[in-house]
């Protein structure tokens, strides 16, 4: 059974569930995890107290997708366009782990509800 985590921003919640890569496991053991929103088009990232070795690297994921980017050490959401992006695709800077997928909140993100800067909590839920 995939593990289920939630992504919380002030009133903002997002659910999602785990991989089983051994990117999600690491991250899972750091679990709660505090950081500061940084927008990237329609990316949201921060940098985590984590590092590990690239696994299945891509740069162009799926809307909905959480990827970790080893380059920069952060925890990445996505879901659309970034600036890397070429026509509709959804484009890291560079190769990422995908490890997780969110399975409810997509629209808190579509309409922008968390801007760069704001409190990022991650936990298991």
């Amino acid at each position: 059974m995939a593990k289920k985590i939630r992504i919380i921003s002030g009133e903002n919640v997002l659910e999602a569930e785990l991989n089983d890569s051994k990117t999600a496991a690491g991250i899972e053991k750091l679990l709660p995890i505090k950081g500061s929103a940084n927008r990237w088009g329609k990316e949201i990232y921060f940098s985590i107290n984590f590092s590990t070795d690239y696994e299945n690297p891509t740069e162009v994921v799926e809307k909905g997708d959480l990827a970790f980017w080893p380059a920069g050490n952060a925890f990445c959401i996505f879901w659309g366009r970034t600036p890397a992006s070429v026509g509709d695709e959804i484009r890291a800077a560079s190769d990422v782990n995908v490890f997780g997928k969110i399975t409810s909140g997509l629209d808190i993100l579509e309409e922008d509800k968390i801007k760069s800067g704001d409190p990022i909590t991650i936990e298991l839920a």
